[in-house]
């Protein structure tokens, strides 16, 4: 039987030890360390692995496969040469009008697809995020360097045209791929930015095909910038796809480039990269929770 002493008795645990006094907090980081160089070295098989996924994954189940990477601007340039290369009589520059749209195609449908691939790269990819620690930001990173293999595919028509129509290239053409990274840059900061913010506000997945429309529109995509009324040329050469359209065009078929619209194309990727690289950083942190 047991005594009352025995059924009074409760030990005592020493758990000042096992529990901090004050728990531990995750904040964002305060300084400026947006980028981490070699942690992102470290996991470049995962870059490259993510962004193989994503290209399968596009094309599965496909009939036809990589060749919808062609078809789209193709597709979009004969609707175009026809209505606004024969009929509206859009100036071209000299250059032959299926040329002229598929060069502006080309690299807008390079550019609207990274946006809209990277910036619900997050979201998508949240059951990864919540199971495994890697650096996040290869998640926009390689929804980018995807579209850029399709970039790739799409280049090789672009260089049939140009011998079709025995466009003559110049000596700018080394100037091609400086362009090219201008795009990406740009399309990388809009992506990281909107990915980010996507993730705690889903509107932007509503939003931003409205706005990808609409900058096709204010771009030189399917007619030259010359075409834009010279009191409205300043203003104009603000949107930073403008510099690279018409620098784009210009390593391939010569012609004049405004240096303020380039200038701006410089300085607005590379600000909104910075800016979306600090933004990203700071709210990389409760993704997990929100996702």
């Amino acid at each position: 039987m047991q005594t009352e002493s025995n059924l009074d008795f409760k030990p005592h645990l020493q758990l000042s030890h096992a529990v901090p006094n004050d728990p531990l907090v995750i904040r964002p980081i305060r300084a400026w360390s947006a980028i981490n160089l070699r942690e992102l070295w470290t996991f470049r098989e995962l870059l490259y692995f993510l962004t193989w996924r994503d290209l399968k994954l596009r094309y599965k189940q496909t009939l036809l496969g990589a060749t919808w990477v062609v078809m789209q601007p193709l597709m979009m340039t004969i609707i175009f040469t026809i209505f606004l290369g024969m009929v509206a009589r859009v100036p071209s520059g000299g250059v032959p009008y299926p040329v002229f749209a598929y060069a502006g195609l080309l690299i807008w449908s390079f550019f609207s697809n990274s946006v809209s691939s990277s910036s619900a790269s997050v979201v998508a990819n949240g059951n990864l995020i919540t199971k495994v620690y890697f650096p996040r930001l290869i998640i926009p990173l390689s929804a980018v360097c995807g579209r850029l293999v399709d970039f790739a595919v799409s280049s090789v028509i672009l260089a049939g045209l140009l011998l079709y129509y025995r466009v003559p290239l110049t000596s700018r053409v080394i100037m091609f791929p400086v362009f090219v990274c201008l795009a990406m840059l740009l399309a990388l900061g809009t992506g990281i930015l909107f990915s980010g913010i996507n993730v705690k506000y889903r509107d932007v997945s509503a939003l931003l095909p409205v706005l990808i429309q609409l900058g096709m529109y204010v771009s030189p995509v399917i007619y030259p910038s010359t075409s834009v009324p010279a009191k409205w040329r300043m203003v104009y050469d603000l949107n930073p796809m403008a510099g690279i359209l018409e620098g784009f065009r210009s390593s391939l078929f010569g012609g004049s480039l405004s240096p303020r619209a380039l200038i701006a194309s410089i300085a607005t990727s590379l600000v909104l990269l910075i800016v979306s690289l600090f933004v990203f950083r700071r709210v990389e942190q409760g993704f997990a929770d929100v996702i």
